[in-house]
Formats: C-alpha cells, structure tokens, sequence
C-alpha cells in the first residue's frame, strides 16, 4: 500500500451539475431582466424623445425628426456654445418643446446687424445663411446670468430667442441636450453636431 505523500494538493474535484444548461438559462434571464431594468430606469430619469417642429434647424435637423434628448447632461455642467437645446420658452408647459442652438452665453455681446449674428464682435459660425428679421437683437444687448441665446441654424425660418416672446431661454426652462437624431425606416441616425 503506497502511502499518500504530506503538502499542498491544488487538486479539486470537479462537481458535477444535475442541470447546467438549466442554471445557465436563468443566469442569463435574470442579468437581462437587470439590464431592461436599468435601461427602462435611465431613459425615465435621464431622457426622453421629443420631435423637431419646423424646418430651423436645418440642413441638420428637419421639421418631424425625432431627437434624444440627455436630461440630466444640465445638473451637472452648464450649456456651452454649439450645444443643440431642448426648452419651453418661459417654462410654459402648453408650449411644444424647441429645439435650437446656443450661440451665446451669459455675458455674451450680442448682436444681428447686415444680415449675420455677431457674439463679442466675431461672426457666428453657427448659423446657415441671413438672418432677415434681427428681433431683439437688433440694437445688441449682453446675455445676462443664467441666460442663453438660442436660434435656429436655418435662421430665415422660425422662432427664436430672436422674438420678444421667446427672448433668452433662461437654463431652468431647458430641458437637456439634444444629443442623437434619427429617423425610422432610414439609415438617418447619429449624434448631433
């Protein structure tokens, strides 16, 4: 009889399974369970999908396309220039939701004078061809505190912050950032520039 020698043994026996494929099946079902929880949890509290009215932000989005839009991108960081927007004007909840470009910040000079928009005296490079009606911003004003301009990239069509009854979009009226497009039954979908 050969006697078992002393030390370390690394040797486990294997356990065998009465139902692998069982248990394996419930694994996955419960982590995609998980997974449609947290999605479902995140688009709730984080997004939402609203359409573009109007033909103002074209050639980039047109009147009818749907964008996702980040709610919570604006409790975090503020809207910087370039941001595409999604916001009630004056909070007003009967309103359809725009959604526009912030070309100016607070403490931005602004003003539309020759058919362009100028912010601190430099040519906006947002918007696509002349911006007939100057509105408000005619005379050139400052953005205050906690106030965005916002206009569309197709500014001869419209409404903006260019309007009295829109004016600067303060940021509690924002919703979020409007940060991917698309378009059902077409290969139209992508972030937004």
């Amino acid at each position: 009889m050969k006697k078992k020698k002393a030390g370390l043994s690394f040797y486990v026996p294997e356990k065998k399974s009465h139902f692998p494929i069982l248990t394996e099946f419930f694994i996955c079902l419960v982590l995609m369970v998980i997974a449609a929880f947290i999605a479902v949890v995140s688009v709730y509290f984080f997004g939402m999908r609203c359409r573009v009215v109007g033909s103002s932000m074209e050639p980039g989005l047109y009147n009818g396309q749907e964008v996702l839009v980040n709610k919570f991108a604006y409790t975090l960081f503020v809207p910087k220039k370039g941001d595409v927007v999604v916001f009630l004007p004056h909070g007003n909840e009967h309103s359809h939701y725009y959604v526009k470009r912030v070309v100016a910040c607070p403490g931005d000079k602004i003003q539309i004078k020759d058919g362009k928009l100028y912010v601190n005296d430099v040519e906006s490079e947002w918007i696509h061809g002349t911006v007939e009606e100057a509105g408000i911003a005619a005379e050139g004003f400052t953005v205050a505190n906690g106030q965005f301009f916002c206009m569309g990239d197709n500014a001869a069509d419209g409404e903006d912050s260019r309007q009295a009854n829109i004016g600067p979009v303060d940021k509690k009226d924002m919703i979020g950032q409007a940060w991917w497009h698309m378009e059902y039954g077409e290969e139209k979908m992508g972030f937004i520039h």
